[in-house]
């Protein structure tokens, strides 16, 4: 059995766990000692705990996330009941910050916070090796912080910031059922240049870079074993260009058919020589996750986000007109100063851009960061259990914010899975004339997109109650009821739509207004590349 046991509660199981593998990597002579066993957030805390009691570890360590926490806390509550002799150490980035009056700390032995790669190493070492010399960090000026006597350790272990050139690479143990079934996660660099108050990457400075050549070759292992499929978690992929540069030429060179590559970007960052490499990918093989954030400039100075929205333009233009690269962009709603106005106007903006998918993101008070310096001013109240999500503030009240939250789940079903390409366009269309009007608006002008989806967001709220777990045809026929009935939308340009989504993505839902239309022959449907993740496959059918 082992002694170590690391393990953590993924979102989903086809999330698996980086952060896991990082540790094990750099186990050292502790390797054989220690497995890893991962779990996920839908499972049962005591059948959980069970799993992990059958190891009979003496060492459990534990990856806390804003996602895991509340769980978490169950499974290591039940532990402590019935096997308190076994030592708990936490790490991650929700018990990297503000560990006072978390239960979850309370209930462990140890607590390492920041980047835990080589530190977790030590402190295993000195409680299972206790003849070992221990490292001066782990035992110094423990002042009066809760030890656990058997071990003369600290129960708050702060983990410098590792030099990643000394860090032994984790990819080798992705599993074969890993690469077949669940996302690989790699990063060839870590920490932040910007200082974004809402975001914990803000923390983590300096910007560190991965040996260019051990990374590369473990890349190259990687695609022998057959991945095609490659997240990386850089913050900031395009900071330093000659190794952005280097890296997309080394895939494009192995390129091969259901290949795909996520990177996040700086939007405003994209010179001719990384542009000449992205234009040579194929449709849906990239994807650009553009954090944007924010159009109000006041609203960027007060969080301390740099960008120059006129090269962001720019850029944009170039990815969607002289390239295949599949676009996620993010906005974040609740930001102090953002009003529901500029907020609007800032996704119409984005909107025009182009991009494939809009990721509305509701403005969450992560432990740690500095956007509390606006509570006060802003009036920012957030939810107390995770994950800390704003409920209101100065400018945008419970209601409104319920509102928004409403509008970025139908968002995410309609405007970006990819399933109504043809169909979402015509939501702030301009209408035929038997729309539905509100008294005052035969002189108003057309909606703005934002304006317009935010009405189908409300329609769809008061007729379904819900905005999760709805049936894919419900949802194309609540659509084609808005657009016809309160857009005034001709019944037959709305069905065409409808066909051209269906052609386009292979579906086989057929919703009864189609069936009835007499319009459901599918005889002309396109293939999908189906090598490609579906929703990108959806926005890239031929």
């Amino acid at each position: 059995m082992p002694d170590i046991v690391l393990t953590t509660l993924n979102a989903k199981y086809s999330h698996a766990a980086f952060g896991l593998r990082y540790l094990y990597a750099n186990l050292g002579e502790l390797q054989p000692r220690a497995v890893i066993a991962e779990f996920d957030i839908n499972l049962r805390p005591l059948d959980i705990a069970e799993a992990l009691l059958a190891r009979e570890p003496r060492i459990l360590g534990f990856g806390i996330y804003i996602w895991n926490v509340a769980q978490t806390t169950e499974v290591i509550a039940a532990l402590r009941r019935v096997r308190p002799e076994i030592l708990i150490i936490l790490g991650g980035p929700e018990v990297s910050y503000e560990t006072e009056g978390q239960k979850i700390v309370e209930l462990a032995d140890h607590v390492i916070t920041g980047e835990a790669d080589l530190k977790f190493a030590e402190v295993c070492e000195q409680l299972l090796l206790p003849g070992r010399r221990s490292s001066p960090a782990l035992t110094e000026n423990p002042g009066s912080v809760e030890t656990r006597p058997a071990a003369g350790l600290p129960k708050i272990i702060a983990a410098g910031v590792p030099d990643v050139s000394r860090l032994a690479l984790p990819y080798d143990f992705y599993t074969e059922a890993d690469l077949a079934h669940r996302i690989v996660y790699v990063e060839a660099s870590r920490g932040c240049p910007f200082t974004c108050e809402f975001c914990l990457s803000s923390l983590d400075i300096p910007v560190r870079q991965v040996p260019l050549e051990p990374f590369l070759d473990a890349m190259q292992r990687l695609l022998d074993r057959g991945l095609k499929q490659f997240k990386f978690v850089d913050r900031t992929f395009n900071l330093n260009i000659a190794t952005s540069k280097a890296l997309l030429k080394f895939f494009l060179a192995r390129h091969q058919p259901g290949m795909f590559f996520h990177f996040e970007m700086i939007p405003d960052r994209l010179p001719a020589e990384l542009r000449t490499v992205i234009a040579q990918f194929p449709p849906g093989s990239l994807q650009f996750e553009v954090g944007i954030q924010t159009f109000n400039p006041a609203v960027g100075a007060l969080i301390s986000r740099r960008q120059n929205y006129e090269r962001l333009a720019d850029n944009f233009h170039f990815l969607r007109n002289e390239t295949r690269v599949h676009i996620h962009a993010d906005l974040i709603v609740g930001l102090p100063g953002e009003t529901l106005e500029s907020f609007g106007a800032g996704f119409d903006r984005l909107l025009a851009l182009g991009p494939q998918e809009i990721q509305v993101g509701i403005l969450k008070r992560l432990r740690g960061t500095p956007i509390i310096r606006h509570d006060a001013e802003w009036q920012m109240v957030y939810g107390a259990p995770p994950p800390y999500e704003i409920l209101q503030n100065k400018l945008l009240d419970f209601a409104t914010l319920q509102r928004l939250r409403r509008f970025a789940k139908y968002w995410d079903l309609i405007g970006n899975s990819g399933n109504f390409v043809a169909v979402a366009p015509l939501i702030w269309a301009a209408a035929g004339p038997g729309a539905r009007q509100a008294p005052g608006d035969e002189k108003a002008p057309p909606p703005s997109p934002f304006q317009a989806f935010l009405r189908l967001s409300d329609w769809l709220h008061a007729r379904l109650g819900r905005t999760d777990s709805i049936a894919l045809a419900r949802l194309m026929e609540g659509l084609f009821e808005f657009l016809t009935r309160e857009r005034g939308h001709d019944s037959g340009r709305v069905i065409e739509a409808f066909r051209e989504d269906g052609r386009r993505t292979g579906r086989r839902e057929t919703p009864a207004f189609l069936k009835e239309s007499g319009t459901a022959d599918r005889a002309d449907v396109r293939v999908r590349d189906r090598s490609l993740p579906k929703r990108q496959a959806r926005h890239w059918a031929p």
